[in-house]
């Protein structure tokens, strides 16, 4: 039976589209649930620096919002685009809203957590929790959400 991957998920920009994760394979990923009114939303412009300094080198930051802890992602998927852009810049990519813990959990975010579970027993802590996955589509390390996109930075060099 072969391994399951990063790759075999799939998910829906904000506007419905679908977008097939094997879309980056061969990449080094920096998966991110995000939140425009967090206290943590500041972190969007290390992401987005970290999006432009390696895109061009196989590197992909995707954002997933997450309205679970504290509505704090009270955009639509309709508005949560245009809201990153204007404030924080953003052009990495993003996609539609989803659930990262309870019973609608979306899919990926299930196989992301049981492959590195974390201190909570495979729920996520908060917004900007980040995993980081290699150029196989495998997980490779978990970020609590207050480590700071800089921080990462080491850990995706040695992947590239």
């Amino acid at each position: 039976m072969k391994t399951q991957t990063f790759y075999d998920f799939c998910i829906h920009t904000p506007k419905g589209e679908k977008v097939e994760m094997s879309h980056y394979q061969g990449k080094v990923v920096l998966v991110v649930n995000t939140a425009t009114k967090c206290g943590l939303a500041p972190q969007f412009d290390g992401l987005e620096q970290l999006h432009q300094k390696y895109k061009d080198r196989g590197v992909v930051v995707l954002g997933f919002p997450c309205d679970q802890f504290l509505n704090q992602e009270p955009e639509t998927n309709e508005t949560v685009v245009e809201a990153c852009r204007i404030n924080h810049g953003v052009t990495f990519p993003l996609f539609e809203k989803i659930d990262v813990n309870g019973k609608n959990t979306h899919p990926l975010y299930q196989y992301l957590k049981a492959e590195l579970p974390g201190f909570l027993g495979g729920k996520i802590k908060w917004n900007f929790t980040k995993f980081l996955i290699d150029k196989n589509g495998k997980p490779v390390k978990r970020y609590s959400p207050t480590t700071v996109p800089e921080k990462i930075e080491a850990d995706i060099l040695k992947l590239m």
